[in-house]
């Protein structure tokens, strides 16, 4: 993990980490509200119990965030984890009627609390980014170490052979 990786991982995966946390043995009501939420946008929810839901998605959220704060899950990993789940809420933002304002995507006062999750599509970015950066930058050392490593090679060959 890069250092300059741990302010973003820590605060997020704690965040995500008590959301999940906070969602474990929810009353009936409360499941309920949360999954008409979620199924109201995403209708593939509907036929899942709100329980088992809200059940899935407190696991999720817990694993979500155990990954990000753990060190040796790699940035692609959790990068690409966080963007997708945070892509999932900005879904849930932008299909839910009465959380944006007519005709744009700014939010009512109802969605403020759900279109500050955009910030979670960015910090997962910059950790996939990074990640990915960082991974292209190590194959690229391997590949002109193994190359000077085979050059090497070949002038020894080329002077054993001129020597015979």
């Amino acid at each position: 993990m890069r250092l300059s990786h741990l302010p973003l991982r820590l605060t997020t995966g704690a965040y995500i980490l008590n959301s999940g946390l906070s969602k474990r043995g929810l009353p009936e009501e409360a499941a309920a509200g949360i999954h008409g939420m979620a199924s109201g946008s995403i209708s593939q929810f509907k036929s899942v119990p709100p329980q088992t839901f809200t059940a899935a998605l407190s696991s999720g959220e817990m694993a979500l965030g155990a990954a990000l704060l753990l060190p040796f899950v790699s940035p692609v990993v959790a990068g690409a984890a966080l963007t997708a789940f945070g892509a999932g809420l900005v879904n849930l933002y932008l299909k839910t009627p009465g959380l944006t304002e007519e005709g744009s995507i700014r939010p009512t006062a109802d969605g403020i609390g759900i279109a500050k999750d955009v910030w979670l599509v960015g910090v997962g970015s910059t950790l996939l980014i990074d990640g990915l950066v960082d991974g292209a930058r190590g194959a690229a050392r391997s590949a002109r170490k193994s190359a000077r490593t085979s050059a090497k090679k070949a002038r020894k060959n080329a002077k054993s052979l001129t020597r015979s």
